[in-house]
């Protein structure tokens, strides 16, 4: 029968973990909350510049009617050879299977891309010290490198406590540039795509070259089990965040009326210019989507994993409280018996 002094300090400290893990629980759902609205408040920029492009395509030639080539090189399709994979996880844990899925994500994704040349870039710590342990660095590869290999050629550390545009455009030029240079033929970012708390998957989403303005390519998408959307649901109860997205309807359909209006309009600049100006663009908003979004989720994952947490401790706490109060109703019944028996031989 163990100590009752000994279950009395192990019932403070699982009461101290408690009260540790219902703080960071408040806190993330703090941080989701400002993630949420920041990513709501890039979104309508990201809709008119869609449509804006929606609407040029609609009224101007992709491609080039003579030499049939696309008129901007983003547009251009080639031969998957050499790709280039962007893996935004976490830089801190305790936030559940956030990172372990991400990761396991990126090792299937790596498998069904045998055979081909594959780069990464990791923004987040847990995605860097895993795959470094996996993978050799390396420099960017050129055109004319031709061994097949998958390397890890740049790392983001400490940069999604407050994601800034300029990292996003920073990254969309360096691939835009290799991409146009031809030393890369596709991209994809893998992430997770957040909605609300209970809404979200972990996708891998092609960004170049571009398919189709407007529609996400998603090559690969696993969404919350039932399971966890039932202990996301129980965090965000208790928490006081909302369940459902912000509904965007009203500012979606006034952004779409530009893309949708029959009216012709008269370019100033040639199709090719229009499309040089606005395609980088277009990719630098796609990848600041995914960095808003993954951190939103990782909010969110951190905060049910530490509502879970503290339920656990609320639950060991009567358990330890039910085996001090044996153990020390067993010590007096002992001591009662003892004296009775004392009394009885004497």
């Amino acid at each position: 029968m163990p100590n009752v002094l000994d279950i009395r300090r192990r019932i403070r400290s699982v009461i101290n973990t408690r009260q540790i893990t219902k703080a960071m629980k408040m806190v993330s759902a703090a941080k989701l909350r400002r993630a949420q609205e920041r990513a709501l408040a890039a979104r309508p920029y990201a809709q008119m510049l869609t449509n804006i492009l929606k609407s040029l395509v609609s009224r101007a030639e992709i491609y080039d009617p003579e030499t049939g080539e696309a008129r901007h090189r983003l547009l251009a399709q080639r031969e998957e050879r050499n790709i280039l994979l962007v893996i935004v996880t976490g830089d801190k844990g305790l936030a559940g299977a956030f990172n372990t899925n991400i990761l396991k994500a990126a090792q299937r994704f790596l498998e069904s891309k045998a055979g081909k040349n594959v780069e990464i870039e990791t923004i987040g710590r847990k995605g860097r010290d895993f795959l470094r342990r996996r993978y050799p660095s390396a420099e960017p590869r050129t055109a004319e490198t031709g061994a097949v290999r998958t390397t890890i050629i740049g790392e983001q550390i400490g940069v999604l406590n407050k994601i800034e545009y300029s990292l996003a455009a920073g990254l969309a030029e360096r691939v835009i540039e290799r991409y146009c240079r031809c030393e890369i033929d596709s991209v994809y970012v893998l992430f997770n795509e957040f909605k609300s708390v209970i809404a979200q998957r972990l996708i891998v989403e092609q960004i170049l070259p571009i398919e189709q303005i407007g529609e996400s390519a998603v090559r690969l998408a696993e969404g919350l089990s039932e399971k966890d959307r039932e202990r996301a649901l129980e965090a965000a109860k208790g928490a006081g965040v909302g369940l459902r997205p912000a509904d965007t309807s009203a500012i979606d359909a006034a952004a779409a009326k530009f893309g949708t209006a029959q009216v012709d309009y008269i370019y100033e600049q040639p199709p090719k210019d229009l499309f040089n100006g606005l395609l980088p663009k277009y990719v630098v908003i796609q990848i600041f989507r995914a960095l808003l979004e993954s951190v939103a989720a990782e909010h969110a994952a951190r905060m049910t994993a530490m509502d879970a947490a503290t339920s656990n401790a609320t639950d060991m706490v009567d358990s330890l409280t039910l085996a001090m109060n044996r153990a020390r109703q067993a010590k007096i019944t002992k001591e009662i018996i003892e004296i009775v028996s004392g009394a009885a031989a004497s």
